[in-house]
């Protein structure tokens, strides 16, 4: 998909800002996600990812609202996203409407089913059992997804963590198609079946954890650690985090880093005015190919929960 003037064009014809501001984090409190914000929006960041599970829609959405009522921007400058949590599938519109109040928002501008997977509870951090799962008929989801829409509650709806096995089932029963789909990529995990599958049917795709998530429980400093990186990053007269974020955007893809600091906001921000070499891109479509283990994943096998993803086909969120 094309990326001009920093932005891309999804399906729906809207334009999506091409890097945004993850905001899931584990133990950071509202004040400093606000602060974050209101930070990032000075920097230039418009587009900004949440979710029900992180927790994090009330604090984005009072940051947003004394932006808009400061004239820092308007709501028509943002781009804001948000997901359908694991215990929502039976009713997507009464889920968007939460988070809608939630972030004192009329409408988002991408409404995203977070997992293909259906829990009694949420369990984001706790063992999952084989009772926690429930059946998901992904086409009475989507069509609630697709209501959601038709109700102008959001602009636009997707997925996450879908292989494009999923999504494959997903286009049967879909009257109006996913713009997005948000999956683990980074340049350990480069997706490409995903990536030239999304593409063949247009379908945008957002990178999320797009370093490798160093320095969390669910991710890996070994993308960062790469000398690599730190290689390519001294030639160019950037950072590695800029070349790796550099590197998704000529993928065509749109990462989400997540930062709270001022300082690594605007640095992850500084990836417009220049490129990598066709050699960069060489030497990174050599790195062996590893994904992170994704808390759902890592939850099943350390719980003995193996056999159950044998038997449950939509739970296995992150093959290509």
């Amino acid at each position: 998909m094309a990326i001009v003037g920093g932005s891309a064009e999804l399906n729906t014809g809207a334009r999506i800002p091409i890097i945004g501001m993850g905001t899931g984090s584990m133990n950071m409190n509202e004040e400093d996600i606000k602060a974050a914000v209101i930070a990032a929006l000075q920097v230039g960041y418009r587009h900004f990812d949440t979710a029900r599970a992180y927790g994090s829609e009330h604090a984005l959405g009072k940051a947003l609202n004394s932006a808009f009522q400061s004239g820092l921007v308007s709501r028509e400058d943002v781009f804001v996203t948000t997901k359908l949590q694991n215990t929502e599938h039976d009713d997507p519109v009464a889920a968007i409407k939460d988070s809608l109040k939630n972030l004192q928002l009329d409408y988002v501008d991408l409404f995203l089913i977070h997992w293909p997977v259906k829990l009694r509870t949420e369990i984001p951090f706790s063992p999952l059992k084989e009772e926690d799962f429930l059946p998901l008929d992904i086409k009475s989801t989507w069509q609630g997804m697709e209501q959601c829409m038709e109700m102008g509650l959001t602009k636009a709806i997707g997925v996450s963590n879908f292989s494009s096995k999923k999504i494959e089932d997903l286009l049967k029963h879909a009257k109006i198609p996913p713009a997005v789909d948000q999956v683990e990529m980074n340049p350990n995990w480069q997706q490409k079946k995903l990536r030239d599958y999304c593409s063949k049917h247009n379908i945008h795709v957002i990178a999320w954890s797009p370093l490798g998530a160093p320095n969390t429980p669910w991710g890996s400093n070994a993308v960062m650690d790469n000398p690599l990186f730190q290689e390519i990053a001294q030639k160019h007269g950037k950072t590695r985090t800029q070349v790796m974020l550099r590197w998704s955007l000529e993928q065509g893809v749109s990462p989400v880093p997540k930062s709270y600091n001022a300082g690594r906001l605007a640095e992850n921000f500084q990836v417009f005015d220049w490129s990598l070499t066709p050699d960069d891109h060489d030497k990174i479509s050599k790195l062996e190919q590893k994904k992170m283990q994704p808390a759902l994943t890592r939850l099943s096998k350390n719980y003995g929960m193996g056999r159950f993803e044998c038997h449950a086909p939509w739970f296995k969120p992150l093959r290509s």
